[in-house]
């Protein structure tokens, strides 16, 4: 059986996150996951919260509470949030887990003895007004690249190039705004990535199924100017992974945590480790999923997460992972996206500004947001979410194409002859030439969703609703049923097939309405490898139920509400 490792960009502790974040990483892995279960895989679908740092450490206090309590709570939060859209993560980890501790200090241990890392007495900004030293994402200005007003100290959003703090254009400190800002010295650790440039370039080269946007971004950053750069990993905070060397103490280290970026992309492997199953237990045999010579070899690592984060993971994880000279597996594919917009606007999770995920989960249920998320996944460029498209869509898709389908067969059948699958009649060329169509389809959608072709896979999924709908209105058969009910129950029955195919089919999009289709048809989710086959398995005097409406139509009523409710920003 064939194993497919997925982790999804992990999200800040700081906040509940906004539908970009969502569409940017964990909502198409979790669509990769489920399409690959269904098709019988072995999967491994890991996330977690990304803890550390100076936005765990403001956020708790802006809260009135230790950091550690304020990160509890809020994984709570967003576990029951990742919950309410069906995200199917096989295990929700933490990076301040004691696995993710103990991992993050052993390859910093391999790496030292490896001559990976160097202590570099630097020169940082400190701010008198907050009385500390000033982590790179802390500090604010504008970007030397592009001009971009709202750059950090350790990347610019806009053109996501790699800065220092010093970089910045009129710097000043995102927790103050206090532009009375210094230069004094501290000592730091530095990952020599530079060293490791050649076998990452022959890495990344080799990589020839990689998405543009994925594999341009990684080499931008490993070539252009003085090429790739030695980053720290460390940083003078008190809430982190204390810096030590394995099980031992650093000296000169004392007092200093390493740099979020460094441990952050290491829970990956602790999520692993850190899973139980239902009963408490761990997984003893976790490394097979992660070392190569623990049975990883046979493992197909696919990641997912915004263009703002592949530098660091098609760079500096990578490094780490060479540089401890230890066989851990390699990411295969990283499937990247652009960003979502926001209705003429950005998404911001700083600023409050879009609709963010608990509140989408208030107003409707989640394979709403589920669909028109992933059937508009900002994969080749930049898409932008508006009410009117969001009503639209909806309406359209899932209303008026897929509940409309199920709702039509099923009541018709249960009027004419009653809620059982009807007997009598044959197909004929009509029902052929929709089966040999509905093979092509399938063919297409599974190659699009082999290849985390999301919108096209969404495009083909729609158009094999359609067929459905297509064929009711062709076959027509209440029409049918006044001169000849044989046929009229023949065309029901391939109908009523159709509706397990549609759910089946349809679960890594829209689960709870795939669940609710099966579950109102009696039937089992079996992928559908042969059309004809599959629209048999519903035999005469099968029983089934009516479902409820599968969709109800958003009014304009309702999306110019929420138009307003949500044109400001959250407070």
């Amino acid at each position: 059986m064939a194993r497919t490792l997925i982790t999804s960009a992990i999200p800040y502790i700081n906040g509940i996150k906004h539908l970009g974040n969502l569409i940017g990483s964990q909502l198409p892995a979790d669509l990769y996951a489920r399409y690959l279960r269904a098709r019988g895989q072995e999967v491994l679908f890991l996330c977690a919260t990304d803890e550390h740092g100076t936005p765990a450490e403001l956020a708790a206090a802006k809260a009135g509470k230790p950091v550690a309590e304020y990160c509890a709570e809020m994984w709570e939060v967003q576990a029951r949030i990742a919950e309410g859209f069906r995200l199917s993560f096989d295990h929700f980890g933490r990076s301040s887990s004691p696995q993710n501790h103990a991992l993050t200090q052993h390859f910093a241990g391999r790496l030292a003895d490896a001559g990976l890392i160097e202590e570099v007495t630097e020169k940082q900004v400190y701010s008198n007004s907050d009385g500390r030293f000033l982590p790179d994402r802390y500090i604010e200005g504008t970007c030397p690249n592009c001009g971009y007003d709202k750059a950090r100290g350790d990347q610019c959003e806009n053109c996501t190039k790699q800065l220092d703090p010093t970089d910045l254009i009129e710097p000043r400190s995102a927790v103050s705004g206090s532009t009375d800002l210094e230069i004094r010295e501290t000592k730091h650790l530095y990952l020599r990535q530079s060293a490791l440039r050649g076998q990452l370039s022959d890495w990344i080269d080799s990589k020839t199924d990689w998405p543009i946007l994925t594999t341009s971004i990684a080499r931008k950053w490993l070539n252009d100017g003085d090429g790739l750069q030695d980053r720290g990993i460390t940083r003078d905070l008190d809430w982190g992974i204390p810096v030590k060397r394995g099980d031992q103490d650093w000296p000169g280290m004392e007092g200093k945590v390493f740099y979020v970026w460094f441990d952050a992309p290491i829970e990956y492997i602790a999520c692993a480790k850190e899973w139980t199953d239902a009963a408490g237990r761990p997984d003893a045999d976790w490394e097979r999923w992660w070392r190569t010579d623990k049975g990883a070899d046979d493992v197909r690592y696919v990641q997912f997460m915004g263009k703002d984060n592949v530098p660091f993971h098609t760079l500096s994880f990578p490094a780490t992972i060479i540089g401890s000279g230890e066989p851990w597996k390699l990411v295969d594919y990283i499937k990247s996206f652009n960003y979502l917009n926001y209705d003429g606007g950005q998404f911001s999770t700083s600023q409050g500004r879009g609709v963010f995920m608990d509140q989408a989960l208030e107003i409707l249920p989640p394979d709403y947001w589920r669909w028109w998320l992933l059937s508009h996944a900002p994969e080749t460029s930049d898409s932008e979410f508006t009410w009117e498209a969001f009503q639209q869509d909806v309406n359209k898709d899932l209303a008026d194409v897929l509940g409309n389908f199920v709702s039509r067969i099923t009541k018709f059948c249960r009027s004419k002859f009653g809620e059982t699958v009807p007997e009598g009649g044959a197909y004929g060329p009509q029902e052929e030439a929709l089966i040999a169509e509905l093979q092509t389809r399938l063919t297409a959608y599974q190659a699009h969703m082999d290849a985390i072709e999301i919108r096209k896979a969404a495009a083909e999924l729609r158009a094999i609703w359609v067929l459905g709908n297509e064929y009711l209105q062709s076959a027509a058969p209440w029409t049918a049923f006044k001169d000849d009910p044989d046929r009229a129950a023949a065309i029901t029955r391939l109908a009523l097939n159709l509706i397990p195919v549609y759910a089946t089919l349809s679960a890594p999009f829209i689960p709870d309405a795939a669940a609710t289709m099966l579950e109102s048809m009696n039937a089992a989710p079996v992928w559908p490898e042969d059309m004809a086959d599959a629209l048999g398995r519903l035999p005469a005097g099968h029983g089934f139920t009516v479902p409820d409406v599968l969709f109800s139509k958003i009014t304009d009523e309702a999306r110019e509400d929420w138009q307003t409710r949500f044109a400001g920003v959250r407070t």
